[in-house]
């Protein structure tokens, strides 16, 4: 899938919390539907069997309730996506990012073969349909989240590459696949953010680290040599570049993939670095792109759905550019794109008690136009709004309004940009503030529950959902192409 992640690291965010967020996009030409649900242990299998690539693994007793953001439709798998298991763990899986031949060549992806009447079919390995479900309800830490992952791997391999972040309180690790096999992970630092725009990202690795004490580095445990036998270092002198070992290096991703890192470190950062004209340090075609950076300031969970919601505003490459040269209008990927599924910001507080810490932030549909509010996770049932999509459109869901609002709003653009600016800031207010009164109860008294908390949010949003459809509405009929300025009276 096509993807934007964004991992802030505890002194990075406004509160202390670390948060790990990302747009799950569909590929080129779909949209797929997805709800809010929670797992509970006894709906998870103790033997799984893949729908993409038929592997079988058996799971371990005593598997974690967990949050999930599967598909709505059936067909192909459940999808997981991102969640948050009753130990306060999070996950986001996957970001897809990219590799080259000589990666490939060494270490192949495992794929399905299917069988004929002469040859039994093949096995593949785990991919993006599968992670979640096999990790998120097993783990005690975001360290442990890479333990087990980096296992599974190791044991039953991959058939695409992927990028998987994992959180708790206090630390968020970034785990990168390498080709069928083999991975690397890093433990994000405190004070810095990194943007991940479906690239192969870290572009630092200490091996002593991560072949003893892990404190910040860790990998397959024959990484070092398979990057020795197979000549993967294209650094000079003694460095170790995995993004130049591991990475792609193709022209498209200085219009797909680049140009999105760009333009939030460009955001996040804007007096570090000159980042345009002729003497720029970095451009939207720069290849060393940092992989992480310390923000000029602290980073909050609104800044958070801004960045995944860019369309690179204030730039010449904005779509909906009103003024001046447009010739650059829709030159790259939008992070902020029509068939995002859904976006989720997965929160951490540390300042509350474990029943509160866990925050998802959540949205549906072209983040440009959807609006971003918070759930607790830690509980047994999810709204219906967030939770009952299904394949029919229906305004029911919050999945379907949202899609719905974005398609009327692109097409009335200039009319309906004020009601969706609005619509965002009075949810997103709201969220905080209810937010802040489910804790305060919840601690003086505990006279009521997170699920009721989370039906006042969901009520909220629903109301002030079906507000703004009814605007947008209104606004993209009035300026329909047949519209006549003459009243028939």
């Amino acid at each position: 899938m096509a993807c934007t992640t964004i991992l802030v690291g505890k002194n990075a965010s406004y509160d202390g919390s670390t948060m790990i967020a990302r747009n799950d996009d569909s590929g080129a030409g779909k949209f797929t539907a997805k709800k809010w649900v929670v797992m509970e242990p006894s709906q998870q299998p103790r033997v799984y069997r893949s729908v993409l690539s038929h592997v079988e693994i058996p799971l371990p007793e005593n598997p974690l309730r967990y949050t999930a953001m599967p598909n709505a439709v059936k067909g192909e798998g459940i999808w997981a996506a991102a969640g948050v298991n009753s130990e306060n763990v999070a996950m986001t899986a996957t970001e897809t990012i990219t590799s080259n031949a000589r990666v490939l060549g060494a270490d192949p992806l495992v794929t399905f073969e299917p069988g004929d009447e002469h040859t039994p079919e093949k096995a593949g390995g785990i991919g993006e349909e599968d992670i979640v479900l096999l990790v998120l309800p097993y783990i005690h830490s975001a360290r442990e989240g890479v333990e087990r992952l980096g296992s599974l791997l190791a044991q039953y391999g991959t058939y695409e590459m992927n990028g998987i972040g994992f959180q708790d309180v206090n630390e968020i690790w970034w785990l990168e696949t390498i080709g069928g096999h083999h991975w690397m992970a890093r433990r994000v630092p405190d004070d810095q953010y990194v943007i991940m725009p479906n690239q192969l990202g870290i572009d630092h690795f200490d091996f002593e680290d991560a072949l003893g004490a892990q404190k910040e580095f860790m990998c397959s445990a024959d990484l070092r040599a398979f990057v020795e036998k197979n000549h993967l270092n294209l650094n000079q002198g003694d460095a170790f570049n995995p993004r130049l070992a591991f990475g792609s290096h193709d022209d498209s991703d200085h219009t797909y993939n680049t140009p999105r890192a760009w333009a939030l470190f460009r955001y996040f950062n804007p007096r570090t670095y000159r980042w345009d004209g002729p003497d720029a340090d970095f451009t939207p075609v720069s290849d060393d792109l940092p992989w992480s950076l310390v923000p000029e300031h602290k980073i909050t969970v609104e800044e958070v759905k801004w960045a995944l919601s860019n369309h690179y505003q204030g730039t010449p490459y904005d779509p909906y550019r009103k003024h001046g040269d447009k010739s650059l209008c829709g030159t790259y990927r939008t992070i902020g794109i029509n068939r995002t599924s859904f976006m989720a910001c997965l929160q951490l507080r540390p300042y509350v008690p474990a029943e509160l810490q866990a925050l998802e932030w959540i949205c549906y549909g072209s983040n440009a136009f959807n609006a971003f509010v918070p759930f607790y996770a830690n509980v047994d049932k999810t709204p219906a709004y967030m939770n009952s999509t299904t394949a029919q459109v229906s305004t029911d869901s919050f999945y379907w309004a949202s899609r719905m609002i974005a398609a009327l709003s692109d097409a009335a653009y200039s009319y309906t940009s004020s009601h969706i600016e609005r619509y965002q800031n009075k949810v997103a207010i709201a969220g905080h503030r209810l937010i802040r009164q489910y804790d305060q109860r919840f601690m003086d008294t505990k006279d009521t529950t997170l699920e009721e908390a989370n039906e006042a949010i969901a009520e909220m949003l629903r109301r002030e959902t079906d507000d703004v459809l009814d605007k947008v509405l209104y606004e993209a009929s009035m300026h329909m192409k047949n519209a006549f300025a003459r009243s028939d009276a």
